[in-house]
């Protein structure tokens, strides 16, 4: 075999156990934050995400998404502007305030009337949206790094 290719299953019976493989792989997920306070649009969310491979968690207002990105930040966020708590305004700004998150590609999905120029975010959609449109959105994003924040007045 020429240098440089890996003939698929090279490794079984030669010691690399399927556990391995697969913890390799699991490794490998992307986890996406998803911050979103009407239940069926998380769940919808949550599935469309799971389906594709990503791993999901769940923040029903702003001031869970703040705790749940402190305790672990996530690949990618997917966010409503219009929270109870905490506004998706306020968790943008907090997001590119900390050089820890500020570099976490953010998807907007909102059904407010926000101007998109309003805020530094290169993925903005308005509900509602299709699970196919999320997920392209999720994967440019990730793809492209899209981050950014709350543009000054």
């Amino acid at each position: 075999m020429p240098a440089g290719r890996v003939e698929l299953g090279a490794g079984v019976g030669r010691g690399i156990h399927p556990e391995v493989l697969y913890h390799d792989l699991m490794a490998a997920r992307q986890t996406v934050l998803v911050v979103e306070d009407d239940p069926a649009l998380r769940r919808m969310y949550r599935t469309v995400l799971a389906l594709a491979g990503f791993d999901v968690v769940e923040a029903e207002d702003g001031l869970h998404a703040l705790h749940r990105i402190e305790e672990r930040a996530p690949d990618l966020i997917i966010l409503d502007l219009l929270l109870p708590t905490v506004s998706g305004l306020i968790v943008l700004q907090e997001i590119a305030a900390n050089a820890h998150t500020r570099n976490i590609p953010v998807v907007i999905v909102t059904g407010s009337d926000i101007n998109p120029g309003a805020v530094d975010v290169p993925c903005v959609m308005r509900k509602p949206v299709s699970p196919e449109q999320l997920l392209q959105a999720v994967k440019t994003c990730l793809q492209n790094g899209s981050s950014g924040g709350v543009r000054a007045s």
